[in-house]
């Protein structure tokens, strides 16, 4: 339960700003998920399910490869929209999805990643095929292996 609605319990007040923050929330977008464009899906998905905390490749139920053999997909290292998804509890989705064009410019939206030891997480990730584009301050912007941009500092930033 929400401390919000604790709190309208206590006070009326307090309850006419939940009711109206609720009927808010029913209206406003929320985040589904994060889609990456990309060549290979499976690759990428499986590099960034390791890369993130808590997340995995979602596993292929049969429904879901009955889905791809009516696509002519036979085998799910050939699936063209892959989810990465957390392995437990709630959290952002990602989706990689082939897409016949190459990457050609600057993302321009990128993940920002933390991590408590940075030099040893950037090594890590260039060891996985991730490169350093560049430094500023604590924070390195690297890419995927497929060129996508994204952001890795210390929590402190």
């Amino acid at each position: 339960m929400s401390m919000l609605w604790i709190e309208a319990r206590a006070r009326p007040e307090a309850r006419r700003h939940a009711v109206t923050e609720r009927r808010y929330l029913e209206w406003v977008a929320r985040l589904a998920d994060i889609i990456f464009d990309c060549a290979q899906p499976s690759s990428l998905a499986r590099w960034w399910a390791s890369t993130l905390d808590g997340y995995r490749v979602a596993p292929y139920d049969t429904a879901e490869l009955e889905r791809l053999r009516d696509m002519g997909v036979f085998d799910p290292e050939d699936d063209p929209m892959v989810l990465v998804e957390p392995a437990v509890g709630e959290g952002p989705r990602y989706l990689f999805q082939r897409v016949r064009e190459p990457k050609r410019h600057k993302n321009r939206l990128h993940l920002d990643l933390r991590s408590d030891d940075l030099e040893a997480e950037v090594a890590r990730l260039i060891d996985r095929g991730a490169v350093e584009l560049y430094r500023i301050d604590a924070n390195v912007t690297m890419a995927d292996p497929e060129g996508n941009e994204f952001c890795i500092n210390t929590g402190a930033v």
